[in-house]
């Protein structure tokens, strides 16, 4: 397999050294505020062609971060209007089904997206870079997803449940990884594309792109390739699960285990009846939860592997250790404590969680809106068409892989 470039001779940059000059999402802590050679104190060096980065004052650069983080916030706040609003704006039109499909991660992006245009256009960008935190936002976004996992319902399910969500993920993984490999994308967006296709969609991408140090366009372009496939399945899905006679149980485990988003998935379940929503959830749950085990191995690999310099020392824990995404470990206990919350609290635990989800979207709002903000588009249009035909190809092969592990491990199956 192609590696990845080579670390400097002491090894990638711990936390206290992020961030790396391509603007990658490591294992690490958040970047740096300020500092020489940085845009606004960004820590993000300007690509040739670029203007040069502006230095500031720490006073102004104060003022130039508050003046950015308004702008985050605002929208992030018209981000959260528009998911809320535009369904109902739409109701009774031709695009009303798609109008309600349509997630918070698209509105983020293309309004970040927009944004960047103006402010570059303005002069701004740079100076107010420094508050697009964007792995800050990521990274609490995430460990506040764990919350959403109550391990106790994944146990009500676990053998069938489990078993696919292994045998589904590894399948998925090692497939899109070798296609990828075959049309010659570089490691780490192989790594991206191979997890939002087997696991979770963007999710999972973001806890790739922390494991194995990708580019935030790299991010940027997996995030909108799962909302672009995620979209049409809510309705096709559903469609073909009555096609094919499918009963509820194996119509909802497909659901689950090939939709990329758990909104996507609910929406879909919905279609396809009461009983089959309880599986999908429950099968899209159990994926989520293995997303710490992908980013171990992938950490693991990365280290080992693809970044190692041939004749080098073998890497030891320590340095995997400090590879791991921090976050990860976050996200993992979230869960175990909503888990003991829910049984000790009961019935008046679930409003409580309901608050510590909707603080989760807000913090992947901002952090959705800060990749298009910071994002280079011209990164995007030199990907081309293979990642589009990798993500394609791994959803057939998802669709296939899914329907026939569902039928077999779902047949009869009562919730």
């Amino acid at each position: 397999m192609a590696g990845a470039q080579e670390p400097t001779s002491s090894g990638a940059r711990t936390a206290a050294e992020e961030p790396t000059r391509s603007g990658a999402l490591t294992a690490g802590e958040e970047p740096v505020r300020s500092g020489a050679g940085t845009a606004a104190g960004s820590g993000t060096a300007a690509p040739a062609g670029e203007p040069a980065p502006v230095t500031a004052r720490p006073g102004a650069l104060r003022a130039w971060t508050g003046l950015g983080l308004l702008v985050v916030l605002a929208l992030a706040a018209l981000t959260r209007i528009l998911e809320q609003n535009v369904p109902t704006w739409a109701e009774g039109s031709a695009v009303e089904d798609v109008a309600a499909a349509v997630e918070y991660p698209v509105y983020a992006i293309l309004l970040g997206l927009l944004g960047n245009v103006a402010v570059t256009r303005l002069g701004l960008r740079d100076r107010i870079a420094a508050a697009f935190r964007t792995e800050f936002f990521i990274k609490t976004g995430l460990v506040l997803l764990g919350a959403s996992i109550n391990l106790a319902v994944i146990a009500s399910a676990a053998g069938p449940a489990i078993a696919q969500a292994v045998l589904l993920i590894s399948g998925v993984f090692l497939f899109t990884w070798w296609l990828a490999g075959r049309l010659g994308l570089d490691d780490k967006l192989r790594a991206l594309l191979a997890s939002a296709v087997s696991i979770c969609g963007v999710s999972a991408a973001i806890t790739a792109a922390g494991a194995v140090r990708a580019r935030r366009e790299q991010l940027a372009y997996t995030a909108s390739l799962v909302i672009v496939f995620a979209l049409p399945s809510i309705f096709i899905l559903p469609w073909l699960a009555d096609l094919l006679g499918l009963s509820d149980a194996v119509a909802g485990a497909w659901i689950g285990g090939n939709i990329d988003t758990t909104a996507a998935v609910t929406a879909a379940g919905a279609l396809a009846g009461e009983e089959a929503l309880q599986i999908a959830s429950i099968v899209k749950v159990t994926q989520n939860a293995l997303m710490g085990v992908v980013a171990v191995a992938l950490t693991a690999y990365f280290t080992l592997r693809v970044e190692r310099r041939p004749g080098a020392a073998r890497p030891g824990v320590g340095e995997l250790w400090r590879r791991f995404p921090k976050f990860v470990l976050g996200f993992v206990a979230a869960s175990v404590i909503a888990t003991w919350y829910l049984d000790a609290a009961g019935a008046d635990g679930k409003a409580t969680i309901a608050v510590v989800n909707d603080l989760r979207v807000w913090f992947l709002i901002l952090a959705f809106v800060s990749i298009g903000l910071e994002v280079r588009v011209t990164s995007l249009r030199e990907a081309g068409w293979r990642p589009v035909a990798v993500f394609a190809g791994a959803t057939v092969f998802n669709l296939a892989l899914a329907l026939g592990l569902a039928s077999l491990l779902f047949h009869g199956f009562v919730a």
